[in-house]
């Protein structure tokens, strides 16, 4: 895998998590409940979860981990999952249309990477 490549993948996790971490903390912030009274329970838990995977996603392809193709497609099914989960809410919370849009970056990434 080219240098560069696995340096934007790196990238490209950490900025996952990162969107993850700050939907999960608004959520938090928010209340169980959004506007509409949609429960952010299942919200909170996949962003949380998907920022723990993105996370060592990016550090085991940082260090060429013999492991980080197999994780990269446990990476992806999180994202996918979170993605789903935070495009219920995008319409009415900018937190929730950013994650989503970086977990659908990342996941698509992840397969491409581990193909």
């Amino acid at each position: 895998m080219e240098n560069m490549t696995m340096t934007s993948h790196v990238d490209t996790c950490f900025d996952c998590a990162k969107a993850c971490e700050e939907c999960a903390t608004a959520c938090i912030e928010a209340g169980d409940t959004d506007s509409k009274g949609h429960d952010m329970t299942a919200c909170i838990k996949l962003c949380r979860d998907c920022a723990d995977i993105c996370t060592l996603c990016g550090r085991l392809t940082a260090r060429g981990s013999q492991f980080m193709k197999s994780f990269m497609a446990v990476c992806a099914e999180a994202c996918e999952a979170c993605a789903a989960e935070c495009e219920k809410h995008a319409s009415h919370f900018a937190h929730c249309k950013a994650c989503a849009e970086a977990c659908r970056k990342c996941a698509e990434e992840c397969r491409q990477m581990a193909a």
